[in-house]
């Protein structure tokens, strides 16, 4: 099944509506996405908890990593960079961190609250190579930059 973007950010609109509490929306987002298409093995927020620090927040799947810093992997880089992160195959990804060994490929955006401060990456895995597109990337950031910014 393939995620509707459209079904899914009326979805997600109308079960946030109102709220403010980041964890939350993290909660009720990682849950819609992830069930919302067959290519989400794991789905879920690593949040700032602390400077150039992810902590494991809210998700779906197998156990993630628990603590990720800036530095190191597909999260670290888009906490680092602000920029969206769509990797075909982590194995060619320079500093790749296994959480899951079946993971093939990856997509994380970074997640700004109303100042348009990071706050957190949207970490989405697949068992599948080559699983995401520029499609999955902009319909997801245009639901995040949504439901995040009266946070």
């Amino acid at each position: 099944m393939r995620v509707d973007y459209e079904v899914l950010a009326k979805s997600i609109a109308a079960l946030t509506e109102g709220e403010t509490d980041a964890v939350a929306l993290m909660a009720t987002v990682t849950c819609e996405v992830h069930h919302a298409d067959d290519r989400f093995d794991w789905t879920g927020f690593y949040r700032v908890t602390a400077p150039d620090l992810l902590k494991i927040g809210p998700y779906q799947g197998g156990h993630g990593c628990l603590v990720i810093p800036f530095s190191r992997g597909v999260c670290g880089a888009a906490a680092r960079t602000g920029a969206v992160q769509l990797v075909p195959d982590v194995e060619a990804f320079d500093g790749h961190i296994a959480c899951a060994s079946s993971t093939r490929s990856e997509l994380v955006l970074p997640v700004r609250n109303g100042a348009g401060e990071i706050i957190a990456v949207f970490d989405i895995d697949s068992n599948q190579p080559d699983a995401f597109t520029d499609q999955d990337a902009g319909a997801l950031a245009d639901i995040l930059k949504s439901v995040f910014a009266h946070v």
